[in-house]
């Protein structure tokens, strides 16, 4: 396996950046918490955290050093996106709010990592899979789940809340 380049490196942050944007831009056509801006820099910085762990890795094998496991970084990743978006799911009178935006907030990491990686196929394909979501199965949902949606209630909270 040959060392990531700089360039590599420069041209993986930018895929990165415009999957993230991808899916940002429906959110924020859609007019939610988190939008444009939130799902490139996370798919940006999932994929500065894969680089990195890749590029220390290379330094680790150039300096005859022992094992080295990218994948260590990119675990720590999922935990830290995890909490980045439990903050935006909300609840409020017996509704539950903001988790697509925490599970796209997820997903776009995912891809920022394969992105970070040199997956690329696999990411752009995730990219799609996101945007088919988030796009074409909202009419499916309005169509056939609204008004039970809306009468959902949180089981965390009490019935007369």
């Amino acid at each position: 396996m040959d060392s990531l380049t700089d360039l590599e490196a420069i041209g993986r942050i930018g895929l990165a950046l415009l999957a993230g944007a991808a899916i940002g831009l429906e959110r924020e056509q859609r007019d939610k918490p988190a939008g444009l801006r939130t799902y490139a820099l996370v798919c940006e910085g999932a994929a500065l955290f894969m680089i990195a762990s890749i590029m220390l890795g290379d330094q680790v094998r150039a300096a005859g050093q022992a094992m080295y496991d990218p994948s260590r970084i990119g675990s720590t990743i999922v935990q830290g996106i995890g909490f980045l978006a439990g903050g935006v799911i909300l609840t409020s009178g017996g509704r539950i709010r903001g988790l697509t935006t925490a599970a796209g907030i997820w997903v776009t990491a995912s891809v920022g990592l394969l992105i970070g990686a040199g997956l690329y196929v696999v990411a752009f394909a995730g990219t799609a899979a996101t945007l088919l979501v988030l796009v074409a199965l909202r009419s499916v949902e309005r169509r056939y789940f609204s008004p039970r949606k809306a009468r959902h209630r949180s089981p965390y909270l009490p019935p007369d809340a």
